[in-house]
């Protein structure tokens, strides 16, 4: 039981450090033009063009591409919003404010970070059939992260958490299909 009091203490005050310099850089314009584009692609229209490519043109693979990737990622909407209700954990924009961000949540919960449960889910099936599209994959699904902690909507252990158990979804997504 200490052993996993201490793991979290850990890992809260990591969070809270990362956090906080996240939210006191003023990133260049660059940096916060790419930051909010890649939050706004993981609100689920990058997925829907990239999924509406891979039936145009995914070859003979593409429907069961196609449905694990949709399978992965809507059993990780579901995973993540039951998660965030149990783990009841605020946001850090909710903690403290933030240089740049003005975006507003989704939802005032932070555990696990959906935006990057639903990229890892459904970027790990389209990698497994399509390796040639994985690194323009890995790149969106990692933009995606890394805004989530920058734009002040996440912890890094939030992000981590998204992105692991969204492989997995994706990677279970593919033995179901």
């Amino acid at each position: 039981m200490r052993l996993a009091e201490n793991v979290l203490d850990y890992i809260t005050t990591h969070d809270m450090i990362v956090m906080r310099r996240c939210n006191n850089w003023m990133a260049p314009r660059w940096i916060r033009l790419w930051m909010i584009c890649a939050t706004r692609g993981g609100d689920g229209w990058l997925w829907y063009a990239i999924l509406s490519g891979v039936l145009l043109f995914g070859g003979e693979d593409r429907f069961r591409a196609a449905g694990a990737a949709f399978l992965a990622g809507a059993v990780g909407i579901w995973v993540f919003l039951v998660l965030k209700k149990a783990a009841n954990r605020p946001r850090p924009c909710a903690i403290s404010g933030h240089a740049w961000a003005t975006l507003l949540p989704p939802d005032r919960f932070s555990f696990p970070s959906g935006h990057t449960m639903t990229a890892f889910a459904v970027t790990t099936p389209l990698m497994a059939y399509y390796p040639d599209l994985s690194l323009g994959l890995t790149f969106c699904a990692v933009s995606i992260a890394g805004s989530r902690i920058m734009m002040g909507m996440h912890f890094l252990s939030d992000v981590v958490a998204g992105g692991l158990l969204g492989a997995l979804l994706g990677y279970l997504s593919m033995a179901v299909i």
